[in-house]
């Protein structure tokens, strides 16, 4: 997905301009036009890429020009900094970038506004993510689940089943110095519910069900977080992933020290670079997560864009919002940027299956994959899982009685 030439990317923006001008029109009039400046509150990553189309935009827009600022790379800080914004009717932003999970707070406590925009090209499960009581309020831009990476010179098929996965990890680590059977982030922050939802999910059971009521009592639950307990009770999960986020697992990975790895598609390009940062360029692939009896289920990830409710130039919000998630725009993304988009054509696209042979896999497992919980208190929510999870994987508390505790937390949370 890189290296569109800069020419043809112009062209192709200046084109999806006025294919989304007209959808965005039907944003609310505010009495000055609303139309003006933007600064568009992004996050840190592929912020190259970003600008890129930015820059673009602002070449045609000399009176609606945008700003980027940057948030924090911790998903918990950049709510913090989002909310701080919100809550003090901050027109500091006129479009943010926001977790695919955090719509329901956002659009119930009216942060952002509703958006009038066509989503009928993207793939479904990421416009779920964007709806709050069926009205879409977020447009969704990224997209993705978790990924296993393993190392293709060391194991000749991917394990399906997390028994399968210790079996290879029992015959080949004997005869590697230094290198751990498998990890994914279990820091105490949001990639820690991801993960252990998708423990649970791949398990058969649900932290949630479809009535909002919590099921950590489940069998599945309990097998789940038994897995994770026992994993860095035996060292099969290396006792320094207690820290790990994204980026220090995939440091770890491409140094040779984890033969297994869950995390984001994102992490496929940073290891295939030949500059000398990666140890396993050639020497991997990836493949479904595995679960308890099979295949496992990931956990939906992603961000979308909003507009600010608090923002001066809404029809310019929109219009900018239209402009970055249309086809073109996507595609000229995906020519420079390995992170998974939105639309559902691009997973088809000859051209970019060429260079991410992985992409109609990942596309398969987003459209299986489950969303972390839908909930207006998903800040309360998100950091009571962290809570017992981490006393999970810690040591600090017995599986039974953490999870017991989490269902007694979550229970009022979710009324």
């Amino acid at each position: 997905m890189k290296h569109l030439g800069k020419t043809g990317a112009l062209l192709a923006l200046a084109v999806a301009l006025t294919a989304c001008g007209a959808t965005a029109e039907k944003a609310q009039p505010q009495a000055d036009g609303g139309r003006g400046p933007l600064t568009f509150i992004s996050g840190k990553f592929e912020a190259e890429a970003t600008q890129k189309i930015v820059d673009a935009w602002n070449a045609s827009h000399p009176s609606e020009k945008v700003t980027v600022s940057l948030l924090p790379e911790s998903a918990d800080e950049q709510r913090r900094k989002l909310i701080q914004n919100a809550q003090t009717k901050s027109d500091a932003g006129d479009v943010i970038l926001i977790d695919a999970v955090w719509t329901s707070e956002f659009a119930a406590n009216r942060w952002v506004d509703e958006l009038p925009l066509d989503t009928a090209d993207f793939l479904p499960t990421t416009v779920d993510t964007g709806k709050y009581r069926d009205k879409l309020y977020a447009m969704p831009l990224f997209t993705g689940t978790g990924l296993l990476y393993y190392r293709t010179d060391l194991v000749k098929q991917p394990p399906k089943t997390w028994a399968e996965m210790k079996q290879i990890c029992n015959k080949v680590l004997p005869k590697q110095k230094g290198m751990s059977c498998y990890s994914g982030q279990f820091d105490k922050y949001e990639g820690l519910t991801v993960n252990f939802s998708e423990a649970i999910n791949s398990a058969g059971g649900e932290l949630i069900d479809a009535s909002g009521q919590p099921q950590l009592n489940s069998d599945a639950a309990k097998k789940a977080a038994q897995f994770l307990a026992d994993g860095f009770r035996s060292g099969m999960i290396p006792k320094e992933a207690i820290t790990y986020k994204e980026e220090e697992g995939r440091v770890a990975f491409q140094e040779g020290k984890l033969l297994f790895y869950r995390n984001w598609a994102y992490g496929y390009e940073a290891a295939q670079k030949t500059d000398g940062s990666s140890k396993v360029v050639g020497k991997f692939d990836v493949a479904p997560i595995p679960g308890l009896d099979g295949p496992g289920a990931g956990t939906l990830g992603g961000n979308n864009l909003a507009v600010s409710a608090f923002s001066k130039h809404k029809r310019s919000a929109a219009d900018f919002v239209a402009f970055m998630t249309s086809a073109e725009q996507e595609k000229a993304f995906a020519e420079v940027s390995s992170m998974p988009l939105a639309r559902a054509a691009l997973y088809d696209d000859p051209a970019l299956i060429k260079k991410y042979p992985y992409l109609p896999a990942l596309k398969a497992g987003i459209l299986a994959a489950k969303p972390r919980p839908k909930v207006v208190k998903y800040g309360d929510v998100t950091a009571a899982i962290q809570e017992s999870a981490y006393a999970i994987v810690s040591g600090a508390k017995p599986v039974d009685q953490a999870l017991t505790e989490l269902q007694s937390t979550l229970s009022p949370l979710l009324k």
